[in-house]
C-alpha cells in the first residue's frame, strides 16, 4: 500500500471513530432527559406486551384524573400529597410548591417527577388540565382507553367506613 493511501485510511479511521464517540456521548447525554408517559395502571401492572413497569428512580410522567378527596396540603409547608387515577388504578404523587389555579379535584393532571419508593410518584412539577379544547395526545390517547371508572372504585376501607 502506498504511503498516501495509508495515511487517507488512517484519517477515515480517526474520523469514524470520532463520530461514533461524538455519537454515543449525546446519546448517553439526552438517557438522562428523557421522561416516559405512563397512567396510573401502567405504573402498577406494566406497559405494553411485555407489562414493564418502571423502575424506582426513574423520571417519568403520570397522568390521570385527581381522586376526589385525596387532596392532603402541609400547612406549615406547601407539601401537597394526591392521588392521581384511572380506570384501573390510582397513585400516590407528593408534590412540594405552588399548584396551578386549575388544579382541582376530579380534573385532569399530569405530574412530572420521579418514582419513589412503594410506588409514589415525587413530583417536581405539576400540570392541570387547562381547556377541553387541547389535550396531548398521549393523555388523550390514555383516558380514552383507561378512564371509565369513577373514584369510588378505588376506596380504601378506611375511607368507606368514614363515610359511613
Amino acid at each position: 500500500m502506498n504511503p498516501r493511501r495509508k495515511s487517507r485510511l488512517y484519517l477515515a479511521i480517526v474520523v469514524l471513530i470520532g463520530v461514533a464517540l461524538t455519537a454515543t456521548l449525546m446519546l448517553y447525554a439526552l438517557r438522562s432527559n428523557i421522561d416516559l408517559f405512563y397512567t396510573p395502571s401502567e405504573i402498577l401492572q406494566g406497559k405494553g406486551e411485555n407489562h414493564e413497569k418502571p423502575e424506582v428512580g426513574q423520571r417519568l410522567r403520570i397522568g390521570g384524573m385527581v381522586m376526589p378527596g385525596s387532596v392532603k396540603r402541609d400547612q406549615k409547608t406547601l407539601q401537597v400529597s394526591f392521588k392521581v387515577y384511572d380506570a384501573r388504578g390510582a397513585i400516590d404523587v407528593t408534590y412540594t410548591g405552588i399548584l396551578p389555579d386549575l388544579f382541582r379535584e376530579g380534573q385532569g393532571v399530569v405530574a412530572q417527577g420521579v418514582l419513589g419508593e412503594g410506588n409514589v410518584v415525587n413530583a417536581r412539577e405539576v400540570l392541570a388540565k387547562h381547556d377541553e379544547k387541547y389535550t396531548p395526545p398521549e393523555v388523550a390517547d390514555a383516558m380514552k382507553e383507561n378512564h371509565k371508572g369513577p373514584a369510588s372504585a378505588y376506596a380504601t376501607p378506611q375511607n368507606e367506613g368514614a363515610k359511613s
